[in-house]
């Protein structure tokens, strides 16, 4: 009966206001925003406005000076990967068709009630107690009133002044390139909220087309504490917290789809000031080097306009990054705070956590990437291979169940970051889509280790079982592929290649050492690779210096 009404539900306001059309046409919904002439002409004025810059400023700008400091603080947003949206049954699925996924609870339709989904609180607490927040047993939601025209209900559901989870930190090392060290970053808040919908913006500007699929799909804000100092500190926190939900398997986290949007709010002063200066927010950062390179920049914008004595130009604004011109331009001016008029949603009871509930989830944590680390550490790997096992929770694993079946960390983590990350890189393929396995990886590491095979045959077998699978022994046996190590056998193929090569033999005894490695290549060639290469260079030297 409802979706009756649906079909021939259609909304004419004033031609001061947008047309909205709500039709149905296939079983589909499709909503289209038409603007007038005039507030077309008011919207590609003020949003597309290319702000004035000086050529000093378009140009790549001077570091930072050291009488300056920097604030910055992020606003992440985290798409959570349940199966359903916050509040209705509606499943979200990236890029399906426009709104296939709506229902009237997440159109906001009048009457219809949001009940609230379960996995969102479970998924909440998760990440609250991997970012070591004091988490609220009683807490609640509450309606944030704004209008946007991919807001349906006029409102958003979000926490406002009881967040679920607060006062925590993030622990992140800087890569080795950039420094190295270990970082902690204060997390003010995580709080629940849903997402808006997508306008999808006709090329010639003339309308908007809204999407509604987006609208009530679960979202944690995590906002931090103002503790970083310079674009990689903050691109280096969000790939932490990327690191974070993927392991702990609340959201995809990839930045492409949405799943993770970065806001961050970079302002300076002078060396020595307690007040902040004026706060700046970036938006449209859709990679960890855009976040980088865009804070950096406004850093030096803002640095500079403070060296010129222009620092009143320095306004309250969101800006955006334009990764063509690699520089921040202005969207908006913010006059001050919005009055968002939140009070309680009346809709939806209060979240009531019992302590049983939290330890049981608290004890499900998987190990986290900080733990992971230090415990890489400790087996006397280097940061770079721990940063790198760490970084993928497949790899980590990958790796952890490899070391399970006795082999060495160190020979095990030189197999993965070299062969198999450039096969993988290559074929464009993860670690659980290979055919090598851990124990298969583990016995050829033995078998190099013990001498069946050399180490030219290993890089072989590793690359015939990455994409075919099987078992080192049976391609051992199969390609007779042994390890020659008769000293008598080697013996003869390095006589047979003096004798062949008298020329370079003559060479070598007058003075030309280096031509070891031509011998000992051609021996190897002899022996299609099966030559034990310690016992053959100490069977050469022999032969090539003896004067008989």
């Amino acid at each position: 009966m409802a979706s009756a009404i649906f079909r021939s539900l259609q909304v004419h306001p004033f031609l001061l206001y947008p047309t909205t059309i709500l039709g149905r046409r296939n079983g589909v919904f499709h909503l289209t925003t038409k603007a007038t002439q005039s507030q077309t002409d008011t919207q590609q004025r003020h949003p597309q406005t290319k702000v004035s810059t000086s050529s000093t400023q378009s140009k790549k700008l001077d570091k930072i000076p050291k009488d300056y400091e920097a604030i910055i603080g992020i606003e992440t947003h985290v798409q959570l990967s349940t199966l359903t949206k916050a509040f209705c049954g509606c499943p979200y699925n990236y890029g399906s068709p426009p709104n296939t996924s709506i229902c009237p609870i997440c159109m906001g339709l009048p009457g219809a009630l949001p009940v609230l989904n379960s996995k969102v609180i479970e998924f909440a607490v998760k990440l609250g107690l991997a970012l070591n927040c004091n988490l609220a047993f009683n807490s609640k939601f509450d309606r944030k009133q704004y209008f946007y025209p991919d807001l349906p209900k006029g409102y958003q559901i979000s926490q406002f002044d009881v967040p679920i989870a607060s006062a925590g930190f993030l622990d992140v090392d800087i890569p080795v390139e950039f420094g190295g060290g270990h970082k902690r970053f204060g997390i003010t808040r995580v709080h629940m909220e849903e997402d808006a919908g997508k306008l999808l913006h006709a090329e010639n500007g003339n309308y908007s087309q809204v999407d509604l699929n987006r609208a009530g799909v679960p979202l944690l804000e995590i906002v931090s504490e103002p503790d970083m100092r310079n674009g990689i500190e903050a691109a280096e926190y969000a790939a932490e917290l990327q690191r974070l939900v993927r392991y702990l398997g609340v959201s995809n986290g990839n930045m492409q789809e949405g799943s993770l949007r970065c806001d961050v709010n970079v302002s300076i002063r002078p060396i020595g000031q307690s007040e902040f200066g004026t706060k700046v927010e970036i938006k449209n950062l859709n990679s960890f080097s855009s976040v980088s390179r865009a804070i950096d920049f406004e850093i030096s914008r803002q640095v500079q306009l403070h060296s010129q004595g222009q620092e009143d130009q320095i306004v309250q604004e969101t800006r955006l990054w334009e990764d063509g011109s690699q520089r921040t331009i202005t969207m908006r001016k913010k006059e001050g705070l919005a009055d968002y008029r939140y009070f309680p949603e009346p809709d939806l009871p209060a979240v009531i956590l019992s302590q049983e509930y939290v330890d049981d989830i608290k004890n499900s944590l998987p190990e986290l990437p900080e733990i992971k680390r230090r415990r890489y550490e400790k087996m006397g790997l280097s940061m770079q291979d721990v940063l790198f096992l760490a970084n993928d929770k497949n790899i980590a694993e990958f790796f952890d169940e490899t070391l399970s079946k006795g082999a060495d960390p160190k020979l095990v983590a030189n197999w993965i970051m070299s062969d198999i990350a450039a096969f993988m890189k290559n074929e464009k393929l993860t670690i659980n889509e290979i055919k090598l396995t851990p124990e298969e990886l583990s016995e050829l590491i033995a078998s190099i280790k013990g001498g069946t095979i050399s180490g030219k045959i290993g890089k072989e077998v590793l690359f015939e079982l990455l994409a075919k699978g099987g078992t080192v022994k049976e391609l051992i046996e199969n390609k007779d592929l042994v390890q020659i190590v008769d000293p008598v056998e080697i013996e003869k193929m390095v006589e047979k290649v003096i004798a062949e090569n008298p020329k370079q033999v003559e060479q070598y005894r007058g003075g030309k050492t280096k031509l070891q490695g031509f011998f000992a290549g051609q021996v190897m060639k002899l022996s299609k690779g099966k030559a034990n290469p310690g016992l053959l260079n100490r069977i050469l030297l022999e032969k090539l210096n003896s004067k008989s």
